[in-house]
């Protein structure tokens, strides 16, 4: 896989919400959480590293594109999808959460 950049993501890990967080990933795993706490980098880059796959689909291993697709697949066909815990995000990443 090739490796990504994710920028303004947010880190829901704690009530902060930061939203300013840069992701670097492998193709496979985030290996950099730019401008996260230290908080936000262990919930970032340790996630998975107990052995588990890093994404499931329908309870089978799945690469994180086929999840991300799988998610936004289940998103798109919503009526009245629910977006929780953008209180304290930007106007701007609240509407990017709404229409992307």
């Amino acid at each position: 896989m090739t490796p990504r950049l994710v920028e303004n993501a947010t880190c829901t890990f704690c009530g902060c919400l930061c939203d300013d967080i840069e992701l670097h990933t492998d193709g496979e795993r985030i290996v950099r959480a730019r401008r996260a706490c230290t908080l936000g980098r262990a919930w970032f880059c340790g996630y998975g590293d107990d052995g588990r796959p890093a994404t499931l689909v329908d309870g089978r291993p799945a690469s994180m594109d086929e999840a991300i697709d799988r998610a936004a697949d289940i998103l798109r066909r919503a009526d009245l999808p629910l977006v929780y815990g953008l209180g304290n995000s930007t106007t701007e990443s609240q509407n990017v959460s709404m229409t992307s």
